[in-house]
C-alpha cells in the first residue's frame, strides 16, 4: 500500500504521467505509482534510476 507524506497528493494527473513516461523508460501507470510511493518531485529521479537500471 502506498504511503502518504506530509498528507500531499502525491497523484500524478494523466499528462503527468505521459510526460514522465515519455522522457523516461517507465510507463504511465508506473510513473503513477512512483508518485505515490515517493511523491511526485522525487518519481522523476527514481523513473531516471529505474531507467539506468534497466
Amino acid at each position: 500500500m502506498a504511503t502518504k507524506q506530509n498528507n500531499k497528493d502525491n497523484r500524478l494527473s494523466d499528462k503527468e504521467a505521459l510526460h514522465l513516461a515519455e522522457t523516461t523508460d517507465v510507463s504511465p501507470g508506473q510513473a503513477k505509482e512512483m508518485a505515490e510511493k515517493h511523491g511526485k518531485d522525487k518519481a522523476k529521479e527514481e523513473a531516471k534510476n529505474f531507467k539506468a537500471e534497466g
